[in-house]
């Protein structure tokens, strides 16, 4: 629990009404699950983030930065601490010429809205990706070919410290869902992408295409965090799981996509801990089979 007077400095830091007690997550995840935590603010400025985070770091108070919560399981006990939720306050979106800039905030959904509204090529795979632009960019997120480190030429972090630094597509050091912000304190703020000049009418062809496969190929009827497991070298991990017998296995409302088995899936009144127990069961099935580690994607807080 946070004290009275941690949230006096807080609301001096950041508007009250930002500023949530006791806030349930499974409001701002897409697996709909998961406890309260101690304390969630709404960020609405860079100015904002880094007088909360110095303060957070000087009293000793964990806190968790969070999206959209696309790639995130929270447990059904909650998250002890302080939530800084990067969203829609911080989702301003700008063109220039074929550069388009974006602030962490912004959904990817929306950023490749406004590059097909500009005639710009390139973000056609981010469309259906439902993560914000910062998530997505520290995680080096893709599809149908596609992935951040494609397109992204900086990236606007915050360090500890609350300074701000530019990184280049180089240091960000992009790989298979890998950024080099995965292992350093820094706080993405703003992303710049270099797209191309095309056709508008083949962008949205391409957009309607991927959009169309999606709906075929993955179970988004159910509230999920998209693929639960990263792909192993060598592997598909929907196809080990499948051949290891896993389709529709289910734990409590926590069940293995009959359609796609790479997702685990939601389908009603699912706890995290039923989730986290068909994780476990599905990597358990397939190392016994195959001899094959399958690494979770979302992180869980």
């Amino acid at each position: 629990m946070i004290s009275e007077a941690v949230l006096e400095t807080l609301r001096d830091l950041a508007p009250a009404e930002d500023i949530y007690v006791q806030e349930p997550l499974a409001e701002y995840t897409t697996f709909r699950v998961g406890g309260p935590a101690d304390c969630l603010i709404s960020i609405g400025s860079e100015e904002q983030l880094g007088r909360l985070q110095r303060y957070l770091h000087m009293v000793d108070i964990p806190f968790f930065v969070l999206g959209n919560g696309s790639n995130t399981l929270v447990r059904d006990a909650g998250y002890s601490g302080v939530v800084l939720q990067i969203g829609r306050k911080m989702s301003g979106i700008r063109v220039d010429g074929d550069r388009i800039v974006a602030q962490a905030g912004a959904l990817l959904s929306q950023v490749s809205k406004e590059a097909l509204a500009h005639g710009l090529s390139g973000l056609e795979f981010a469309s259906g990706i439902p993560g914000t632009v910062g998530g997505a960019v520290v995680m080096n997120a893709g599809a149908y070919g596609g992935e951040m480190s494609q397109v992204v030429t900086e990236v606007t972090v915050m360090n500890r410290e609350g300074e701000i630094m530019v990184l280049d597509n180089e240091t960000m050091e992009f790989g298979y869902r890998y950024s080099t912000i995965r292992h350093q304190p820094f706080i993405v703020t703003q992303v710049s992408f270099l797209l191309r000049a095309g056709e508008p009418e083949q962008i949205r062809a391409r957009m309607e295409e991927l959009s169309a496969r999606r709906r075929e190929k993955q179970p988004l009827e159910y509230p999920s965090a998209g693929s639960t497991f990263k792909r192993p070298e060598g592997y598909f991990a929907g196809e080990l799981i499948m051949k290891a017998g896993m389709r529709g296995f289910q734990i409590g409302g926590a069940r293995v996509s009959d359609k796609h088995c790479g997702f685990i899936v939601n389908v009603g009144n699912a706890t995290a801990a039923d989730i986290l127990d068909v994780i476990g069961e599905v990597r358990e099935r397939v190392k016994e089979r195959f001899g094959v580690d399958l690494e979770m994607e979302p992180v869980v807080l």
